[in-house]
């Protein structure tokens, strides 16, 4: 069978079966079902469903065997035991891992056409997605302008101009906070400037400013200057971004300030029920960001992969994985009324961590799973990594189908989705107990253990449920002074201090809440609870009850889209009339920017010493943060916020006690006037996803106008600029030649680097800023640019100039041929310590190819591309460990380097390598999986190391040099 070709029949035609109804055309899909094997099919967990049904619809003989088959259908005694494959149904990008994939692609457009083939033969095979939304940086807020790195004419002090033609100034900068000065004075010069400096600048009309008092930025000016500094900054790829839009076929760019990744993959570009080549499919997506994982809330099997991985994906190659374990998450019990979407996400983070589940899918069922909105579920499905599952899956069900109503605009699309989710029982219900599926364990948790709670008086961790938030108050009262204690006497806790305000006479205590602020960031981003709050606040308003006029409300969004759904729904008015009013965007309360308290209320609580409280929706509480005359700060949900602040007090019983008294002179509680949670759930679907979703869907097809208006190459080449520090064609395809080399053998092979144990990727891959004396800096520089013009390693992924000098240029990189830490090694040769890139320069100058020694698990960490990209760059051929972090081992085998494991019990210590050594890998050319390699040192020492490659597809890779030259030379063929 030639390379890569599907064979001339399908093994498992046998399995198309057709889909009918009045109200679509008939449409094709395999269906497992008709394997005649319904016991164990229906047994399967969902997400095993979806890997068999790939299986069998990409089953060629060659990267889908009918084994692979067979196996994902006997998941039950095969699960952690068998390697299979998976394809998914397209590929997610952000930018910065989505540029050097592109510029992979477009330099193997320019390696085949040297060879005679048409360039545009060479596109993804898998449908890609690449949203731009890693470059933007607050170089401006509310408080001034930040610290734009963007060149400065330092002899006039001038800014660069932006492309919209505003000065780009630079510099850290008060709001007239320092002695002496009132923001935005007019001075070209002062000594609150380091060293003297002036670099004034000029706004539009206004007066010259000195850098460091200039006045704060409106909101929209500062959306503005923010997205321009961005465009400035980010020409050079986003005209690279343009030109792959129009010059690849089956690769979707979505432009900056359009929204985040996960937002456009969940409400745009996800489809439930694909459609191509003749058939339709689940829909399914791997990515290049960890929190792919949010996707599975929505019944869509995916999860973050790394870069190599993702290229492999892109060009038609299949996931390796083992077959995985799946743990069933059961659901049971009713979620308190008054637990917050943030509660029980993190209740179910905190159980799910705690039980164990690294590596390991875990699919939700069970009753409970009925009271979760779609929104709570891809936000459970989201923490993924936070308690180290590979996928948290849970299948489409009722609730699914109703949040795609307002995400899938056709209502044909939405009769295909139930009528071929039901077809292929991908579809859940809850009715029959005996049609649940078997999991390779249950671990079961009752919603109705997660109940609302607080955090405070003075620290984040320390969480009080709300029920007994009076007993705790009164606790830290008795405690000696500390993390939660004031000390307050017995004989002077019941103190009283009245006072007047407005005209009227009022009484402080200690727990009475003097400030609530809500604000909308962190983890209080999520609808639902700022819905809640917003709701709470009408039902209180319609009972009659209000705010005491002395508390210092607010309400600070984290964003003018949180203004626009709150308003949307009709609850700001609510929120407004009890004294939560839009104060503006940014950090406010956290951070101290509180109002200052009236000045009566200072005078009460200082006359009687009274520990007032702050309550408020953020992430800092800390004594006196926000105010130091207020002693007991509390973090707590918006909803809540609201309530205490109508309370009055914080030390109340909110389940017995009334918050306050209607207008008739009735109690009302808390529970009177909490939304319920299928009232929360109807207003966030129905009004704010559905905005979101127009507003989305609007902003996706309109584009920006600097996008539409971006030059970009008509032609089927990228034209590279040779000056470019940003994309430069890379090396890979250097040697690209029709015919598939035998595997050579590593012949007095030096070691590069000799390494220790848990070498992460961080370690390896370049990550973070460009010290200014690393190699990769000193390239920059003989690029005329200076220290301030680096950028960093992420923005410059599509150098590899840059990137393999950085590869290795960790300071925290042990290499025991130098002793010390850092990001240098040994140039055995000639003695000499050298920078990691110069020393594997010089070998390769010499014709000396190098190997690494390491310890156990290597290459854990996240997953990075030039982790792999980098060494092969840098000349190495092979790597030698005891144990290596599976995913970079399959990054070492896509890049053309043997992954080769010390027998058990063996290590460069019990072999007793120095690692000066000359390494001789005698590399059969009838090479196999697991072959068994050996290794003959210069000292004439031998030993045996494993080579981990585990089926024939990383033979192949191997043998080409790579995945990158086995999918280049599929098209020589």
């Amino acid at each position: 069978m030639a390379l890569g070709s599907p064979q001339n029949e399908h093994p498992f035609v046998d399995l198309i079966d057709t889909l009918r109804s009045e109200r679509y055309e008939e449409l094709r899909y395999f269906n497992p079902q008709k394997l005649s094997d319904d016991a164990r099919y229906e047994k399967l967990p969902f997400c095993i469903r979806v890997l068999l049904e790939s299986a069998i619809r990409k089953c060629d003989g060659f990267y889908v065997k009918t084994e692979d088959v067979s196996n994902i259908l006997d998941w039950q005694t095969q699960q952690n035991q068998a390697e299979v494959v998976f394809s998914p149904a397209r590929v997610l990008l952000q930018d910065f891992t989505g540029i050097p994939a592109m510029v992979d692609l477009a330099a193997m457009r320019d390696a085949l056409a040297k060879q005679g083939v048409d360039p545009n033969l060479v596109n993804p095979r898998c449908p890609t997605d690449l949203i731009v939304d890693h470059s933007l940086q607050i170089d401006y807020s509310k408080c001034g302008i930040q610290s734009p790195s963007i060149p400065v004419d330092e002899s006039q002090g001038a800014a660069v101009k932006s492309p919209a033609g505003r000065p780009s100034p630079r510099g850290s900068h008060c709001t007239g906070q320092r002695p002496g000065h009132r923001g935005g004075c007019s001075k070209a010069s002062c000594s609150d400037a380091p060293s003297g400096r002036t670099a004034a600048v000029q706004i539009e009309n206004t007066p010259l400013l000195c850098p460091f008092h200039l006045q704060p930025v409106s909101e929209p000016e500062t959306m503005i200057r923010n997205q321009e500094m961005e465009l400035t900054r980010n020409k050079e790829r986003l005209e690279f971004f343009k030109w792959c839009s129009k010059a690849f076929k089956n690769i979707n760019v979505v432009p900056p300030d359009i929204n985040t990744v996960h937002q456009v993959n969940l409400e745009y570009l996800c489809q439930v029920v694909q459609e191509g080549e003749g058939f339709i499919y689940p829909d399914s997506v791997v990515g290049t960001d960890s929190h792919t994982t949010m996707i599975n809330g929505l019944g869509i099997l995916g999860w973050g992969v790394g870069g190599i991985e993702s290229e492999a994906v892109m060009l038609g190659q299949p996931v390796s994985l083992t077959l995985p374990q799946v743990v069933g998450c059961k659901l049971v019990g009713t979620i308190s009324p008054l637990a917050t979407s943030i509660d029980i996400v993190l209740g179910i983070t905190k159980h799910l961590r705690q039980a164990g589940i690294d590596g390991k899918f875990v699919e939700f069922f069970g009753p409970g799973v009925q009271q979760l909105s779609a929104p709570d579920r891809t936000t459970i499905a989201n923490m993924c990594p936070e308690y180290s599952a590979t996928v948290s899956f849970f299948p489409v069900d009722d609730i699914t189908l109703q949040h795609f109503k307002h995400t899938i605009c056709s209502e044909e699309k939405l009769v295909v989705l139930e009528d071929y989710l039901k077809a292929i029982k991908l579809f859940r219900t809850y009715d029959d107990q005996s049609e649940e599926p078997q999991y390779s364990e249950v671990i079961e948790m009752n919603l109705s253990s997660i109940v609302p709670h607080v955090s405070g008086p003075k620290r984040p961790q320390d969480r009080v449920a709300v029920t007994c938030m009076k007993e705790d108050f009164i606790n830290c009262l008795n405690e000696k002074v500390g993390f939660k204690g004031f000390h307050i006497s017995k004989d002077k806790q019941a103190t009283l201090v009245p006072f007047l305000h407005e005209g009227a006479e009022y009484n402080l205590a200690h727990g009475s809440v003097v400030i609530a602020a809500i604000i909308s960031c962190t983890n209080n981003c999520n609808p639902s609870v700022m819905l809640a709050a917003g709701l709470l606040a009408k039902k209180a308003v319609e009972a009659g009850l209000t705010v005491k006029p002395y508390i210092r409300t607010s309400l600070v969004p984290g964003s003018g889209t949180v203004t626009h759904y709150l308003n949307t729904s009709g609850v700001l008015p609510f929120l407004k009339k009890l004294g939560f009013e839009v104060a503006g965007y940014g950090c406010a309360t956290c951070v101290g920017n509180t109002a200052p308290l009236p000045e009566n209320v200072v005078d009460a609580i200082k006359q009687g010493d009274l520990v007032a409280c702050g309550v408020l929706s953020g992430n800092r509480h800390l004594e006196g943060r926000l105010c130091d005359c207020v002693r007991a700060n509390y973090l707590a949900s918006p909803p809540l916020v609201v309530a205490y602040a109508i309370a009055g007090t914080v030390s109340i019983d909110l389940e017995t006690e009334p918050v306050g008294v209607s207008a008739e002179g009735k109690d009302v509680y808390l529970r009177d006037i909490w939304p319920s949670k299928e009232e929360v759930n109807h207003t966030e679907e129905n009004i704010v996803i559905a905005s979101m979703f127009k507003d989305l869907k609007t902003r996706m097809e309109k584009g920006s106008t600097f996008w539409n208006s971006l030059d970009s190459p008509e032609s089927a080449f990228f034209p590279w600029d040779p000056k470019s520090t940003y994309i430069r064609c890379p090396s890979f395809f250097s040697k690209l030649t029709k015919e598939v080399c035998t595997p050579q053998s590593i012949d007095s092979a030096y070691p590069l680097l000799f390494l220790g144990d848990k070498v992460t990727t961080d370690h390896i891959s370049p990550a973070g800023s460009i010290a200014r004396v690393s190699a990769a800096a000193k390239y920059l520089q003989s690029k005329r640019l200076t220290p301030r013009e680096f950028n960093s390693y992420g923005a410059r992924r599509g150098n590899d100039a840059v990137m393999t000098r950085g590869t290795f240029a960790s300071i925290k990189l042990q290499n025991r041929l130098i002793g010390k830490t850092g990001p240098k090694t040994l140039h055995i040769p000639s003695g000499q310590t050298l920078d990691v890139f110069e020393a594997a320069e010089r070998y390769q100058r010499d014709g000396v190819p190098l190997i690494i020694l390491a310890g156990k698990e290597y290459g854990s960490g996240s997953s990075r591309d030039w982790a792999a990209k980098g060494p092969y760059l840098l000349g190495v051929r092979a790597v030698i460990a005891e144990s290596f972090e599976k995913i970079h081992k399959n990054h070492l085998v896509g890049m053309g380097i043997a992954p080769l494991q010390f027998l058990p019990g063996q290590n460069a210590g019990s072999l007793e390598l120095c690692g000066k050594e000359r390494f001789t890998i005698n590399i059969p050319q009838e090479l196999t999986p697991r072959h068994q390699l050996t290794v003959q040192t210069s000292t004439g020492k031998t030993f045996s190391v494993m080579a981990l490659f585990e089926n024939d597809m990383d033979v192949a890779f191997f043998r080409h040099g790579g995945i990158l030259k086995y999918v280049a030379r599929s098209l020589l063929l």
